[in-house]
């Protein structure tokens, strides 16, 4: 570890980290006091120190004026410091997104395959394919506002994305859907609420939500009024729902002794994906057997 000049550092990634707002101002207050605690790290280029890990620090020692950093250089090599960091992405908490991110880098900027990828982070192909699969299918502006915190990557993964992987919804909608409720401070259930109605819901509430009026479609979906149709609109998701769910039960039970589902790279995707319907097979069918039975004393 050394001490450096802040202004030799080189933030080229700094779009590959999350921004908590909130967490840097408690950290800035606790540098003003106590200076920093752990050194940033990253690799070299020349005389430029490219960052890699510690961009909260970074910028909070800007914003207070400080002219050096401590620093821990990962080597030359800006492909191997980043296998470095993701190796060690358990206990730096680098979210999955994050780490979406830096294996694209590998593969987009420094070429290298999957099985490369998987043999130097001592992970499986399936667990670097699942990442550049996240990375390829993310809209630019909404990766954009994932990553500046202006919204919640645990409502995207799970109140967004599912629209767009199940329902075929365009990357252009839920785009908007994103740009139109970024930093306005939703809570995640809020966002569930308005992803249904979105995507779900009629046209006009589509417009309410796409100009950023949010507070009558909110109060609509709590009082899960549908004007139309017989239900309440909650209802009426939960019929959708299980409508999609014994499409799709049928598809993948019609589709899986097929001959052709044969490649090596099928086989450690769906893998993965089959040991998490597994697990989660026996409380899903609880649940319908408690709903059927519900639905039968009525």
């Amino acid at each position: 570890m050394t001490e450096i000049d802040i202004s030799s550092l080189d933030g080229r990634y700094e779009g590959h980290r999350l921004r908590d707002r909130a967490a840097e101002a408690r950290l800035l207050a606790a540098i003003a006091e106590r200076g920093i605690a752990e050194p940033l790290e990253g690799v070299e280029e020349g005389e430029r120190h490219v960052l890699l890990n510690g961009f909260k620090r970074w910028r909070c020692a800007r914003k207070l004026g400080l002219a050096s950093v401590p620093y821990l250089s990962l080597g030359a090599d800006a492909a191997l410091g980043i296998v470095a960091l993701l190796r060690a992405s358990n206990d730096r908490a680098l979210g999955l997104l994050e780490q979406a991110g830096f294996v694209d880098e590998l593969k987009r900027r420094h070429a290298l395959g999957v099985a490369e990828i998987a043999t130097a982070l001592s992970r499986s192909k399936a667990w670097v394919s699942l990442r550049l699969g996240l990375v390829a299918e993310l809209p630019p502006l909404v990766r954009q506002k994932l990553f500046a915190g202006a919204f919640p990557v645990y409502a995207y993964m799970y109140s967004v994305r599912p629209f767009m992987r199940i329902n075929a919804a365009g990357r252009e909608e839920v785009e908007q859907f994103v740009a139109a409720l970024s930093g306005r401070r939703l809570s995640v259930r809020e966002i569930e609420h308005l992803a249904h109605g979105y995507f779900r819901g009629p046209e006009a509430l589509r417009e309410q939500i796409r100009v950023g009026n949010v507070a009558l479609p909110l109060e609509q979906l709590r009082r899960a009024a549908q004007p139309a149709g017989g239900g309440t609109l909650f209802e009426q998701a939960m019929l959708k729902d299980l409508e999609i769910a014994q499409k799709y039960l049928q598809r993948v039970s019609a589709k899986s002794r097929d001959p052709r589902l044969a490649s090596a790279a099928f086989r450690a995707q769906a893998q993965l994906l089959l040991a998490g319907l597994l697990s989660r097979a026996p409380v899903f069918l609880q649940s319908v057997r408690d709903l059927h039975d519900r639905c039968g004393q009525a």
